[in-house]
This record gives C-alpha cells, sequence and structure tokens, in this order.
C-alpha cells in the first residue's frame, strides 16, 4: 500500500499557491469535514434540478401552442449559462480582488479553482463552492426566460439571457456576496440571494416585457379587460414544476451557510414554514376575493412564500417564517392584482411574485434578523440583528440593497434590449402571424408529438379546427416571407 499523503497543516497565502497545495504533494482533503463536502455536493445536485423545474411550471402557464419553448429556454439556460459560469462568471464574482464592483477573470475556466478554501466559507473548497454556485445562476437566468411569453424570439432571447447574467447578475453577486464588495461591506443581509436571484429576475422580467410590448389578441379572447390574459394550458405541469422547485429550494436555502450545522437544518425549516405560509395566504386571499381557489393559485403563493424567506432562512428566528411568507404572499397577491396599473404585460408574474417578492423579503429580513440565528454554523457572530432586536440601522441597509438590485437590473436590462433590438436580425419580437400561431410550430420540429404537442398547433389559443370542433375558429397561416432565427 502506498504511504498516505501528509496532511495540511496551514493554508498558504492565496497569492502564493491559489490551488491551496500541490496534491501530489500534500492530502487537499485533510482540512475539511467530510459530512460538509457531502452536503454541498448532494445539494448542489438538488439545486440543478430547479432550473428544468422552474421551465416546466413556465410550460404549464403557457397557451400550449408556446409551451415547448420554455422547456428549451430551461435546457439552454442549464447548459449555456452553466459553460459562461465556466468560462468567467465565477471569476467575476468569487475573485480575489478588493476593489468594490466586480472581480477579475484570473479563476476564468476555473483555472486555480480547487482546494484553497472558498470566500464564501472556509469549510469548504473553492471547487465545491463553484460546483453549489453554478446552479444559482442557471435558476435565475430561467426565472428571468420567462418574460419572452409567447412574443418573444429565441435567438435574441438566448443573447439577452448571456448579457444579462454578465452585466447584472454577477455585478450584484459580487456587491452582496464578494467580501469586497460594497453591498456587503455596508452590512446588507442576503442570505441565499434575493438580490442576485429574486429582486434581478423581476425587475429584468418587467424590463423585459415592457420592451417587447402586449401580446397580440385579435379575437378578444383575453380574460381580463386591460390586459393580455390567457388561460394556462396545463395546472398540472404548474403543480409539479412547483413541488420540484420547492423540494430544491430546501438545498438552495439550507446548503447556503456553506457547511452542514444547525444553521443549515435551521434555514431548511424556515424555507418550509415560509413556503406553507405562502401558499395558504395565497389561496384564503384568492377564496375571498373570487369564492373559488386555483391550483395556480396555490402555486403562486408557496413560490413567494419561498422567495420572501431566501434572504432571511440564515438569519431570522424559526418562529418568524410562517409569518414571513405570509406577508411575502400578501404583497405579491396585491402586487399581481393591480399590475395593470403599469400597462405592462408580464403574464407569468414574476415581477409580482420574484421582484417584489424579493424586496418584501429583504425589508421582512431587515426586521426579524437575530444575531443567534447566524450563531448557529458555529462560525458567524458578527451580525447585529434588525429591528426587532433594535438594531434600526439594518432596515435602511436592507432597503439601499433592494433599490440597488431593482434599479441596477431594470436599467441595465432595458440598455441591453435596447441595443440587441437594434442588432440586424436580432430583433426582439416574432412577427404577428407567427406570434399567433404560436412559437412551439415557429421553432420546433416537433411541435405536434404526442403527448404535449397536438394538432391543436397552429391555432387560436389550442381550439380545433374542424368537424370535431364546435365553435368557428380561423387558422393562422405563416406567410411567405423568409423566416429568421
Amino acid at each position: 500500500m502506498a504511504d498516505k499523503l501528509p496532511a495540511i497543516e496551514e493554508w498558504p497565502d492565496y497569492s502564493v499557491q491559489p490551488l491551496g497545495a500541490d496534491p501530489m504533494l500534500l492530502d487537499v482533503n485533510s482540512p475539511y469535514n467530510k459530512g460538509d463536502l457531502c452536503f454541498l455536493t448532494i445539494s448542489a445536485m438538488l439545486c440543478w434540478q430547479i432550473t428544468p423545474a422552474i421551465g416546466f411550471l413556465y410550460a404549464g402557464m403557457h397557451r400550449r401552442k408556446s409551451a415547448l419553448t420554455m422547456v428549451f429556454q430551461s435546457l439552454f439556460c442549464a447548459c449555456a449559462v452553466a459553460i459562461q459560469f465556466w468560462l468567467y462568471g465565477y471569476s467575476l464574482y468569487e475573485a480575489h480582488t478588493t476593489n468594490p464592483i466586480l472581480g477579475d477573470l484570473s479563476k476564468g475556466v476555473l483555472h486555480n479553482v480547487l482546494a484553497y478554501p472558498s470566500l464564501a466559507n472556509s469549510d469548504v473548497p473553492d471547487i465545491l463552492y463553484a460546483t453549489f454556485g453554478v446552479t444559482f445562476v442557471t435558476c435565475t437566468a430561467m426565472i428571468l426566460a420567462g418574460a419572452m411569453l409567447e412574443r418573444g424570439r429565441l435567438l435574441p432571447s438566448t443573447i439577452f439571457i448571456l448579457c444579462w447574467t454578465t452585466f447584472v447578475y454577477y455585478f450584484l453577486a459580487y456587491w452582496e456576496w464578494n467580501p469586497s464588495g460594497w453591498l456587503f461591506k455596508l452590512g446588507v443581509l442576503d442570505f441565499a440571494g434575493s438580490g442576485p436571484v429574486h429582486i434581478a429576475s423581476g425587475f429584468g422580467a418587467l424590463a423585459w416585457s415592457f420592451m417587447l410590448g402586449k401580446r397580440r389578441d385579435p379575437f378578444g379572447e383575453s380574460h381580463h379587460p386591460k390586459l393580455p390574459h390567457f388561460k394556462p394550458h396545463n395546472p398540472f405541469l404548474v403543480g409539479i414544476g412547483t413541488v420540484f422547485v420547492w423540494f430544491g429550494w430546501f438545498a438552495f436555502n439550507g446548503a447556503s451557510t456553506g457547511n452542514l450545522s444547525i444553521r443549515s437544518i435551521y434555514a431548511v425549516m424556515n424555507t418550509n414554514l415560509s413556503a406553507s405560509g405562502g401558499g395558504i395566504t395565497w389561496v384564503l386571499l384568492e377564496y375571498a376575493h373570487t369564492r373559488k381557489c386555483s391550483i395556480i393559485g396555490f402555486c403562486s403563493g408557496i413560490i413567494s412564500g419561498l422567495v420572501g424567506i431566501t434572504p432571511a432562512a440564515g438569519f431570522v428566528p424559526v418562529y418568524t417564517s410562517t409569518l414571513i411568507g405570509c406577508l411575502t404572499a400578501i404583497g405579491s397577491f396585491y402586487c399581481n392584482k393591480y399590475k395593470y396599473l403599469i400597462s405592462i404585460d408580464e403574464g407569468l408574474d414574476i415581477f409580482a411574485l420574484h421582484g417584489m417578492g424579493g424586496v418584501f423579503g429583504d425589508i421582512l429580513t431587515g426586521f426579524f434578523a437575530a444575531p443567534f440565528v447566524n450563531a448557529l454554523d458555529g462560525i458567524t457572530t458578527t451580525n447585529e440583528g434588525g429591528w426587532y432586536v433594535r438594531n434600526f440601522k439594518q432596515m435602511g441597509y436592507q432597503l439601499a440593497g433592494a433599490l440597488t438590485c431593482a434599479a441596477w437590473s431594470f436599467f441595465v436590462s432595458c440598455i441591453l434590449l435596447f441595443v440587441i433590438n437594434k442588432i440586424p436580425g436580432l430583433h426582439l419580437r416574432v412577427r404577428e402571424e407567427e406570434e399567433l400561431q404560436g412559437l412551439d410550430q415557429k421553432y420546433f420540429s416537433d411541435w405536434e408529438a404526442d403527448g404535449f404537442g397536438s394538432p391543436t398547433q397552429g391555432t387560436i389559443s389550442g381550439r380545433l379546427i374542424g368537424p370535431e370542433s364546435h365553435a368557428a375558429t380561423r387558422v393562422v397561416t405563416p406567410t411567405d416571407e423568409p423566416k429568421q432565427d
């Protein structure tokens, strides 16, 4: 049997040995707890499936004729955004730099990313934190992708997503999570990514919807008098997607401690209670207004609860988490109910649930944060808590963080979309006849596949044409103009 490599007794300075040690000479595993390594590795696997789960959820909320675009986008985000993360994304927000705005390319293609303790938590190596971190940006990109809703062209949308992660997500992630970031130094509390994930994607989706304009409704099928609002084609798919998002969010929040500790368990319990409170609250509000409830509404409430607890899960006492879910659901419900006032067709409620839900979550974190919750990881004892424990200035920090993330995402998104739309061949929106026919027929050869697509594709709202139909419905056919994409 070969002799065991000697253990690492002390980490060298990062500038001397960014890998941590030469793995041929020293045992790079020796400083780490195998339980922590196992916990974060499994959590990364669970978080990965959030991205396709959002795709299924969004597909169910679409009309059938454009639902496959969301499945495609989820796979695109899981693949292309992950490659971008490998190329330069991780380096932009986790580089060992000292400026307050953005990292450098020193960790590009994960060069020099191995055994050295991560900036997030010294209990885990850099390569493991990168494995966990890639799942955050892919699911954030997928949350945003829903804004193309039934009228956005596929090629420009993919280009925008990659530009958005570069100029919005990685900037905000550096500001909040890198020890040199200016929001981190300010003292903003964001446990698992309300700012870079939810607020950024929500306000980015609002900008995208604004730049795309409203969906066409020439036959007056909208269920809302002031905004296009069409019946989702598959609430069952929405329910399945929500279940897997909820399941993955246990790992998303629980493993954001960076180690396996009582604080991790606490975050998981907070996550579950907040989602439960959000779901029940939304159902009660829906019933109070309409005397009926819906699967879509129940799922929206659960998602709002998950969003609200994301910044708070590792900071607030467990006896406040249900209340956080309830209050976030109330705020998101009424933002969704009155969104017609801004006249922007954002039909998947990304702005209400993620954008405003993230803002509510940040504010509630500033109110309920308690110092003892941080200390449950055995490392962090510097948090002064929030308004609830008379640290009144924390509320100001939270508002500053939320408003910064919202404004940066909205305005940078508008600029990116404006520029992309001006590039020849990259205009954002499909032609009217293609929109009415459905994006699936325009882009996918398997749009008629049994079990998801059907002969109803290419008709208005998916109604059958021919003797099977009891309603006269006009078929929209493509023109002879040359196709793009």
